[in-house]
């Protein structure tokens, strides 16, 4: 599907940034069911108009906490289907894990302040909304230190824990050999070393490899 057959929602309490999101957007072709200022006008929108994807800040009203990712949480649990791109300033790892541990397909997590150019989030964007995965490193890091297992992960050396968080982002190995610099090739070894030190079955599935990450991370 491109970017003119998809519908998205947006749920962000700025104003600036919310209408700022939507033109963008528009600008390239994507079609906007609903832009709004807070989860209940979103959980209403989603329900109503059927996006593809449905963008969430984290912290929004009442308490400008983790309503955006409660709000993930219900709208997965409801809505089959919907690809979640959550874009925040923070990362909040209480509910994270809960929505990326069940089935990775579909879930994205940005750091606003991390994505240098508008194409990396319109590729993310468009990725979630057909079942793929978009996470920033960050997020990993920090899952990792949430789960407590970061300890675990002492076993891969530091070129392998680079590959998983390519990995864990949701690229392929051609492009992790491509953002790495290194063959394919050595991406395949790279891969079969990690998922032989944390015991995790190996696929060629690209969302599979993430879920299985992703539930190592979260267990």
């Amino acid at each position: 599907m491109t970017a003119t057959g998809l519908r998205v929602a947006i749920a962000e309490d700025s104003a600036i940034l919310r209408d700022g999101l939507v033109q963008l957007l528009v600008d390239r072709g994507f079609t906007i069911t609903g832009a709004v200022g807070d989860p209940a006008a979103l959980r209403s929108s989603v329900a109503q108009h059927a996006p593809d994807v449905a963008v969430i800040d984290i912290r929004m009203p009442p308490t400008f906490t983790d309503e955006g990712l409660r709000l993930a949480l219900e709208l997965r649990d409801r809505h089959h289907g919907l690809g979640i791109l959550l874009f925040s300033q923070y990362v909040e790892t209480r509910y994270a894990a809960d929505l990326l541990a069940d089935d990775a397909a579909g879930i994205g997590y940005l750091l606003k302040d991390r994505v240098a150019d508008v194409s990396d989030f319109v590729d993310a964007l468009e990725r979630v909304a057909v079942g793929g995965t978009a996470l920033d490193p960050e997020v990993v890091m920090q899952l990792m230190g949430a789960t407590r297992r970061s300890d675990s992960l002492t076993v891969l050396t530091a070129r392998e824990r680079e590959v998983l968080s390519l990995m864990a982002e949701g690229r392929s190995n051609a492009a992790i050999a491509s953002a790495l610099v290194i063959s394919e090739g050595a991406v395949e070894k790279h891969v079969a070393n990690i998922f032989a030190k944390l015991d995790l079955p190996v696929s060629q599935n690209d969302h599979r490899r993430v879920l299985a990450v992703l539930r190592f991370l979260e267990s």
